[in-house]
């Protein structure tokens, strides 16, 4: 079960000023899937117009109805393996989104399930987060207890020419438990537009 703390301790610091994505990369489709355009650069190159823009399609993931839409997946073990879907996550959290060969990959995985006869999106972020040390009392202290690394992913129709609606799919990877990376999970959004886009692409 997800905890709604940890989802909103996450998204009280995606602000252009406080932000701990430090990337940002997506694919455009057309209306039958097909890869029509892709970016890929530092968060913080971007306007605080942009900043704010991309950072809602981020936190509209983490804001979805908590154990409804936006659910927590455990990784069987038998499922993290040599070119499993996992490894490919894996590759891109670790590069940052700085090899352009997973991404590639992981955009036609997603471009061939993606709802057909609209224009769609695909939009990841990068982040590490320092998790802040919580005291007994639940007072903020000094220091950090970890460096949550994680990988999260934005899909939902396009608006306009390269304008991106709000997202009706994501996921969070790995999953963010009791404040601390829990790498045997992942967080799954989705909504009846894309209910069979996650349970294809993980098989």
């Amino acid at each position: 079960m997800i905890n709604r703390e940890d989802m909103l301790e996450l998204t009280r610091r995606m602000t252009p000023a406080r932000s701990h994505i430090d990337r940002i990369a997506g694919a455009y489709y057309d209306a039958e899937g097909y890869i029509d355009g892709t970016f890929n650069t530092h968060f913080l190159k971007l306007s605080t117009a942009e900043k704010t823009k991309n950072l809602e399609l981020a936190k509209a993931v983490l804001q979805a109805e908590t154990n409804k839409q936006l659910k927590d997946y455990r990784i069987p073990e038998t499922a993290r393996k040599p070119g499993s879907i996992w490894q490919l996550l894996d590759g891109i959290k670790e590069s940052g989104l700085q090899n352009d060969a997973f991404l590639d990959l992981l955009y036609e995985m997603i471009g061939e399930r993606v709802a057909p006869g609209k224009e769609s999106y695909c939009f990841l972020f990068h982040g590490m987060y320092d998790v802040p040390v919580k005291g007994t009392d639940k007072e903020w202290q000094e220091g950090s207890e970890e460096v949550y690394n994680y990988l999260l992913c934005a899909v939902g129709p396009l608006e306009g020419e390269y304008e991106p609606g709000l997202p009706e799919a994501g996921f969070l990877y790995p999953a963010f438990r009791q404040r601390s990376t829990a790498c045997n999970y992942i967080n799954l959004y989705e909504t009846a537009a894309y209910q069979n886009l996650w349970n294809l692409l993980w098989k």
